[in-house]
């Protein structure tokens, strides 16, 4: 599983013209579900997102508070590209969960999400929908987070990239 967790002062959702959801600030969530998911892989990425420190304290000390410490919003959007892998320059999606089996694991995903933290303050977009995303990042921050690989080691579980204000995190 991966995701791609950015900062926002606000985000929206639009499929077909009409605005089907927004948040205010927080963090809007791009997730990508491989073949291989689990329930484990749903409630390691449940943990890191919902606790990651994206925001600052009352004192403005940065990377101190999560979306739950700070009672922000969530938009969670399902996004099977995050599953590409290039053959040459043509995208391949599949290593991505078939759609009949994305879609359950995807709401069981934003389940626990509303289980783990306050079920009025996670929105999503439209399963399987083509949308519009707004998203206003804030920052910018942008992390990017995948789940641990079946059976591989854990050596470094903090191994951290960082790229100005852009961290992309691995096996975090």
């Amino acid at each position: 599983m991966k995701a791609v967790v950015q900062r926002v002062t606000r985000a929206s959702v639009t499929v077909g013209g009409e605005q089907i959801s927004a948040i205010g600030r927080g963090i809007c969530v791009l997730l990508g579900i491989s073949l291989e998911d689990t329930q484990k892989e749903v409630e390691h990425m449940v943990r890191k997102i919902l606790n990651l420190r994206v925001f600052e304290d009352e004192s403005g000390k940065h990377w101190s508070k999560s979306v739950m410490d700070k009672q922000y919003e969530v938009l969670c959007i399902s996004q099977f590209t995050l599953q590409c892998v290039l053959k040459g320059n043509k995208p391949d999606f599949h290593l991505a969960m078939p759609t009949e089996q994305a879609e359950s694991f995807y709401n069981s995903f934003l389940e626990q999400l509303r289980k783990t933290y306050r079920p009025e303050l996670i929105k999503d977009g439209k399963f399987g929908a083509y949308m519009q995303v707004h998203i206003q990042n804030d920052g910018p921050v942008t992390i990017e987070l995948e789940s641990p690989a079946l059976g591989a080691a854990t050596s470094d579980p903090k191994q951290c990239i960082i790229i100005g204000w852009n961290w992309i995190l691995k096996n975090s």
